[in-house]
């Protein structure tokens, strides 16, 4: 049986600074939802923008996740 376990990022997501770099699985389940799902938000501009960082890894900035969550938190859950 396979093991699960959470990403280190998401365990300490509230000590990271807020220039940290994280990946659509870690914001994915941040909002509890799919991958895909984080991609159609920020296409949407309802999620902000990722940051490509080379031709094959996008990130997002931590800073810039906090904000989303909290704009979420008060307009409402985004479905």
């Amino acid at each position: 049986m396979a093991k699960h376990t959470i990403p280190l990022a998401l365990a300490e997501f509230d000590s990271l600074p807020d220039s940290a770099l994280i990946d659509v699985r870690v914001y994915a389940r941040l909002l509890s939802c799919s991958p895909n799902t984080i991609w159609r938000r920020a296409n949407a501009k309802i999620l902000p923008a990722p940051i490509r960082i080379s031709p094959q890894q996008t990130r997002w900035r931590v800073g810039d996740v906090r904000q989303a969550l909290s704009m979420l938190s008060i307009g409402g859950v985004v479905s």
